[in-house]
């Protein structure tokens, strides 16, 4: 590739939000990387204490593992709003504004229920099916793993 052309792809390259790009051929091979590393932060689910009771010993047999029938069931009656990604919940769409959608209230298919964040970007989380809201699960600016459930809703 000629120098002229390398100017051109890097220039290319800064003027959109592409961050890596990596061009391999049977001649050559052209990595080209900008910005600083990313900064990955992980939080960790919070676990249940143990019992003090509970005594440990080397040879100890397993704790067996939970049942079913400890863990509590979501009532079928009701439908979850689930997390599409990784990010942060916000409820309302400024500081200042009221919140999309309050316990009890009724929502048509395609209203805003939250916005979720994720690298700098919000995102929409859109009623799927007229409901109602039963439940708000997550609180407002707090972070939310893929598959968390948001809302607790009622088919109408």
């Amino acid at each position: 590739m000629e120098l002229k052309d390398l100017k051109s792809l890097i220039k290319l390259i800064t003027d959109t939000d592409i961050t890596e790009f990596n061009l391999e051929n049977q001649e050559e091979s052209i990595h080209i990387k900008r910005g600083s590393e990313k900064e990955f932060i992980q939080v960790a689910a919070p676990v249940a204490p143990v019992a003090a009771t509970m005594a440990v010993s080397p040879i100890a047999p397993s704790v067996p593992s939970a049942s079913a029938a400890d863990v509590p069931a979501i009532d079928e009656r009701y439908d979850i709003v689930p997390s599409p990604m990784v990010g942060t919940i916000y409820r309302k769409p400024s500081p200042d504004a009221a919140f999309f959608v309050e316990v009890g209230d009724i929502v048509e298919a395609g209203q805003t229920l939250c916005l979720v964040e994720a690298m700098k970007l919000f995102n929409e989380i859109e009623a799927e099916f007229k409901c109602k809201i039963i439940e708000i699960v997550k609180d407002d600016a707090t972070p939310v793993e893929f598959g968390e459930t948001l809302f607790l809703v009622e088919r109408i």
